[in-house]
């Protein structure tokens, strides 16, 4: 009697362990997807990029929009392809800048442009930024950043982008890369090695538990 007693409280005690286990396995999966959340990535874009002519000097308007960071500053950095960069840094994230190579006059107005230079009182083709035009690569760092392709702002009837009376320069360099833009993984849940190894120990003691509590029944019904 007291052995049918003692096969009784053994099952209801493996019962109860399973129990718990089979608890314990639910609640696994949500424990797992706050521990494993990955927060996306930061993206950046650039919703204004426009070269414009203002008072015969050429600039580049720009707009940044970022996500995912806190940075609220962007450096512009005119890629030479075969020299020194120049480097605007701590730029707020709109705004616009001067073309490297142009300068203001004392009156507000285009006194140089690049590629071309004053000699004896006359335009002559050909200085150091060159490179700047017809197109040049630009990159606009944030962290994350992004390269793009912008053209020389064209003159117009009212506003010259070269020396008075003077066309374009012949290209001195041609950029062809096209701009690439950083983009970020949706967010998202990922299983690990390990989680799935808790899984399958939890599942494999389970099948331990319910094996010895079949085998504790049927020994039960017996007595």
């Amino acid at each position: 009697m007291s052995s049918s007693r003692g096969s009784r409280t053994t099952v209801r005690t493996l019962a109860a362990t399973a129990a718990v286990g089979v608890a314990v396995l639910l609640a696994a999966p949500s424990a797992h997807a706050d521990d494993s959340y990955v927060p996306p990535e930061p993206t950046i874009d650039l919703t204004v990029l426009s070269p414009v002519c203002d008072g015969d000097v050429p600039y580049l308007e720009y707009a940044v929009d970022v996500t995912g960071t806190e940075n609220n500053t962007v450096t512009i950095t005119w890629q030479n392809p075969s020299g020194d960069d120049i480097v605007q840094s701590g730029l707020p994230l709109s705004g616009r800048v001067i073309w490297p190579g142009a300068v203001v006059g004392p009156d507000g107005r285009g006194a140089d442009w690049p590629g071309w230079r004053l000699e004896g009182g006359e335009w002559v083709v050909g200085d150091e930024f060159d490179w700047v035009r017809p197109s040049v690569e630009v990159l606009f760092e944030v962290n994350p950043e992004t390269v793009v392709t912008v053209d020389y702002p064209p003159s117009s009837p009212n506003c010259a982008t070269n020396p008075p009376g003077e066309e374009d320069p012949p290209p001195a360099q041609q950029v062809s890369n096209p701009g690439t833009t950083t983009s970020s993984d949706a967010p998202g849940l990922a299983e690990t090695g390990a989680t799935v190894g808790l899984y399958a120990a939890i599942a494999a003691g389970l099948a331990v538990v319910g094996a010895a509590i079949l085998l504790l029944t049927r020994r039960t019904r017996k007595s």
